[in-house]
């Protein structure tokens, strides 16, 4: 969430309600980060995370009358992104599903120095951090739609479990279980294979070529390192309670600016209907 107060929040929701272009434009603009990122670690992909983000704000648009404060905004917000992203299915990794065991055997056995040089004439370092925060992205694919939200929401989020409970339909007691057992899982993983954030072989360094053959990372186009903000504090203020001794292995769980294209679909959608559409939300959302 951007840096508005609870207050101004609700005060400028029922402007937007009441059909102000300007507020409801605010509003969105507030928590499009957060959908984004919680899009990009669902699906994996920029693409695929900013068609998605682009229907969830809709669908938060056209339904903000249905919002009557009795949670946080950003908890009803995740309620629609999350049951949004769950069900998804438009995305690269839906049809090409990832686990970890073929993660695993890439890293073990994908034929790295076979590669000729195809970075062209971009820096390798540049291209190595591209790849560690592609790979550590991608690699969340490996967990099945509902354990990648719990742990996104845990880990990315810090999302307390009461309120990560709340939003996925489950106790916080079996989310805190859940949780604890998927982080376990991914810590496992990195330890086991990843140099960069376990005690593993693979480098990131090492793998840029094999990465770009494998049209993994593109030298023309670094999607993940052009989009991390020189600020990455998370904007959500919930607290993940200290639930196991493996918090500090997920550094790679950044947060990543929304594309330019984001803003300007918002604005060109409120430029182009009326605001009656918020105001008249044909089916109301749960909060």
């Amino acid at each position: 969430m951007k840096n508005i107060t609870n207050e101004e929040l609700l005060a400028l929701i029922e402007k937007a309600t009441a059909g102000d272009k300007e507020s409801l434009e605010t509003v969105i603009l507030s928590v499009q980060d957060l959908v984004f990122n919680l899009s990009l670690r669902m699906l994996g992909t920029f693409p695929d995370a900013e068609d998605a983000t682009q229907d969830i704000l809709l669908k938060i648009i056209t339904h903000l009358s249905s919002f009557k404060g009795e949670s946080a905004f950003s908890t009803w917000v995740f309620r629609i992104a999350t049951n949004h992203l769950k069900n998804y299915q438009k995305h690269m990794f839906a049809k090409f599903p990832l686990s970890f065991e073929f993660y695993g055997d890439d890293i073990k056995n994908g034929k790295i120095d076979d590669v000729p040089d195809l970075t062209q004439n971009v820096e390798k370092a540049i291209l190595a951090e591209e790849l560690k925060l592609s790979c550590t992205n991608v690699m969340l694919q490996c967990l099945d739609p509902e354990s990648r939200c719990i742990f996104i929401l845990g880990t990315m989020f810090k999302v307390d479990s009461r309120i990560a409970g709340d939003i996925l339909g489950i106790t916080p007691e079996a989310y805190r279980q859940r949780i604890s057992r998927i982080r376990s899982k991914m810590a496992d993983f990195l330890k086991e294979y990843c140099g960069e954030y376990g005690n593993g072989t693979c480098r990131c360094t090492d793998r840029v070529n094999y990465a770009i053959q494998n049209h993994r990372i593109n030298p023309a186009q670094l999607d993940f390192t052009s989009a991390v903000p020189k600020d990455t504090m998370m904007e959500v203020k919930e607290a993940m309670e200290d639930i196991d001794d493996i918090s500090q292995e997920f550094a790679f769980c950044k947060t990543y600016e929304s594309p330019a294209g984001l803003k300007k679909f918002i604005r060109k959608f409120l430029d182009g209907t009326s605001c009656f559409v918020v105001t008249n939300a044909s089916t109301a959302l749960p909060e």
